[in-house]
């Protein structure tokens, strides 16, 4: 079975433990979402799946997938992560598209036209609204053709509408993959099956 494995987990930043003692095994095909209060370790944990970290004690496993090249395997949106400025929309779709592939079922002027963005096909991203970057974050992410995504707070800077076309592409788009979603809105993670708190992971 496809899964990744935390085994006694714990990250920590100078003397204070961000999460500790974590053991956990997320399959796919299903779903999670990772709750706590501010500061409880969410995008943390996040980042460590993903590879961008390490953790300070214990281990991860991607099984059965190649620890070298695990990033392709993941596709993963944040509002912290930021898009190439100086890019059109287009141009960031066909620049992702050099490293990771999109799901085959769309164009990527499909894509664009069905995140709310046609008019915006050939605008450089520097003009957006914050809120038509957390769109196309989530896009690139969703329409990823890989088997693990990650979201941490995927609806920040969105309104009703983006609320309404995140769950939407979710709902039609990714829910075969292994899904894991850091937030503390039950509306970003209604779908998710599995709750782990991280507050239960301080000590």
């Amino acid at each position: 079975m496809k899964q990744i494995s935390l085994i006694g987990a714990g990250k920590r930043f100078n003397k204070d433990w961000i999460f500790r003692s974590l053991d956990y095994q997320f399959e796919m095909g299903h779903h999670y979402a990772l709750i706590g209060n501010n500061g409880s370790g969410k995008s943390t944990l996040l980042q460590t799946i993903s590879g961008y970290t390490t953790l300070s004690k214990g281990t991860i496993s991607w099984e059965p997938f190649n620890t070298n090249n695990i990033f392709e395997q993941i596709s993963f949106a944040a509002p912290y992560l930021e898009l190439i400025e100086e890019f059109t929309t287009l141009e960031q779709f066909e620049f992702h598209t050099k490293f990771k592939p999109l799901l085959k079922d769309l164009t990527v002027n499909q894509i664009i036209e069905h995140i709310g963005l046609k008019d915006a096909t050939n605008k450089q991203i520097r003009y957006f609204s914050s809120g038509m970057k957390q769109r196309l974050k989530i896009a690139l992410a969703i329409f990823t053709d890989a088997p693990i995504l990650l979201l941490d707070e995927p609806c920040s800077n969105l309104d009703k509408e983006g609320y309404t076309l995140y769950q939407g592409l979710i709902r039609d788009y990714a829910m075969h993959k292994l899904i894991i979603v850091g937030s503390n809105d039950p509306e970003e993670y209604g779908f998710c099956e599995k709750h782990i708190n991280l507050m239960d992971y301080k000590k």
